[in-house]
C-alpha cells in the first residue's frame, strides 16, 4: 500500500529521530529544501512536519526553523526525574558517586537484560548525594548497541540518569515501585541500617521498540517523594 507523500516524509524523519541519526538539537532542512528534495507543495512538507510536532518528536520555531526536540520528560503521567536538579532545586549541593562500572557481552548480559537476544550492556551501580548525605542507590544496565557514546561518558559532571535525559530521546518507559528493606550492601552505601525501610522504583525505557535502560533505584525512607499527576486527558505511555 502506498502511503501519501506527507505521511512517508513524517515516517522518514520520525525513524532518523528515533534512531538517533538527528540528535536531539538538530536542525531539520528547511521547508524550501524538503519541497525540493520530495518534489512536493509546501502544503504537504508542513503536513508532515506538524504530525511531527504534534507527536512531540520536533519543535518548530518562527523565522528559526525546526528542531530535533530535547526528550519530554513530562509526557507520562510520572515524570522520568533528573535527581541533581531536583536536589539543585531544593538549594542542596548534589553529586553522584560511580562506585561500579563494567561491560556485559554474551549469555551474562542476555541473563541481566532479560531478552530472548544479547545485547552489549554497560553496567552501572552508584550513589546519589545531598549536601554530602546519601538518599539513593543506584543499579543499571545501558544497551550500548542502541546507545554507542555512552561508552565515552565519564559521568563526572552528570549521573547516568541525566546523561540519559539529555542525549536519548525516548518513546516509552514502564516504572514499578514498592517499598522494601535495604540490603547490607545497600545498606553500607546509604548510610542506614540493614532491612531499613526504602522505596524502590524500577524503570525500563524503549526507543521505538528498541529498549535503552533499566535502572533499580532505592530512595532512603523520608529523604525522596514521587509527584504523579492524573486527569481524565492523561495520555498513557507504557
Amino acid at each position: 500500500m502506498n502511503l501519501p507523500l506527507h505521511e512517508r516524509i513524517r515516517q522518514d524523519f520520525e525513524t532518523r529521530i528515533l534512531s538517533g541519526a538527528l540528535a536531539p538539537g538538530a536542525r531539520l532542512p528547511t521547508e524550501q529544501a524538503l519541497m525540493a528534495h520530495y518534489d512536493c507543495a509546501r502544503m504537504t512538507v508542513n503536513k508532515a512536519l506538524t504530525a511531527l510536532a504534534t507527536a512531540g518528536l520536533v519543535d518548530r520555531r518562527k523565522k528559526a526553523g525546526t528542531f530535533v526536540a530535547r526528550p519530554r520528560v513530562h509526557a507520562m503521567a510520572m515524570d522520568i526525574p533528573d535527581l541533581g536538579a531536583q536536589v539543585a532545586e531544593r538549594g542542596q549541593a548534589y553529586r553522584f558517586d560511580l562506585g561500579q562500572r563494567r561491560e556485559l557481552t554474551g549469555a551474562q548480559a542476555r541473563l541481566e537484560w532479560k531478552v530472548d537476544r544479547a545485547v552489549p550492556l554497560l553496567e552501572l551501580e552508584g550513589v546519589h548525594f545531598a549536601d554530602g548525605t546519601p538518599f539513593a542507590w543506584e543499579h543499571r544496565f545501558v544497551n550500548v548497541a542502541a546507545v554507542p557514546e555512552i561508552s565515552d561518558a565519564d559521568f563526572t559532571s552528570a549521573s547516568p540518569g541525566a546523561w540519559l535525559l539529555e542525549h536519548v530521546p525516548w518513546t516509552e518507559a514502564d516504572a514499578h515501585i514498592t517499598a522494601t528493606g535495604a540490603s547490607a550492601a545497600q545498606a553500607r552505601s546509604l548510610a542506614v541500617e540493614v532491612g531499613a525501610p526504602c522505596l524502590c522504583v524500577e524503570r525500563k525505557t524503549w526507543r521505538g521498540a528498541e529498549p535503552i535502560t533499566y535502572v533499580r533505584q532505592l530512595f532512603v525512607a523520608g529523604a525522596y517523594e514521587l509527584t504523579a499527576h492524573f486527569g481524565p486527558g492523561a495520555r498513557r505511555e507504557g
